[in-house]
């Protein structure tokens, strides 16, 4: 089963959730901090999650504890770019252990995956929201209870479609 994402919404089965995305739309030429959302299918990978603050579902997907020394590489001069790192680490790279809610689950989305393409984008997430944030740097984002709620129908087949 696949999950659909358009511009307002993310479909999996039945629900039907509002969804925030990049902030100047969806695009089929994503760049680094273009402030887009990849359009195309792509893979999930592993649940992240901080054990601290999320009460997990049963969920068929592999699983990650978010430890506060972890990040995700964002800057093309480095090796591990689009890659989970550790800190601390020489290049840029964005905390995935926040003071904020944003990360305390999320899917990375396996767009500019394997093969990686400098400068293609990084760190696109499917990840939590609230109400009033309007749109992301370029992931794809709904609130922790709809996450809670589709989590244990995501298994690691499931693809998601942006269009």
């Amino acid at each position: 089963m696949n999950i659909k994402v358009n511009k307002h919404f993310l479909i999996y089965k039945d629900y039907k959730l509002k969804c925030t995305i990049g902030k100047l739309g969806i695009s089929s030429n994503k760049k680094e901090g273009d402030l887009t959302t990849p359009k195309g299918t792509f893979e999930l990978g592993k649940l992240y999650y901080r054990k601290d603050r999320i009460k997990l579902p049963k969920c068929k997907i592999s699983k990650r504890i978010i430890k506060k020394n972890m990040g995700w590489c964002d800057d093309i001069k480095s090796k591990k770019y689009n890659k989970e790192i550790r800190f601390p680490f020489k290049y840029k790279a964005e905390k995935i252990y926040r003071k904020d809610f944003l990360y305390d689950i999320f899917i990375p989305i396996k767009y500019n995956y394997l093969p990686v393409k400098k400068g293609k984008g990084s760190a696109i997430f499917l990840h939590l929201t609230k109400p009033k944030i309007k749109n992301t740097k370029g992931c794809v984002a709904i609130t922790k209870k709809e996450f809670l709620k589709i989590l244990p129908f995501i298994n690691e087949k499931t693809k998601i479609i942006i269009t």
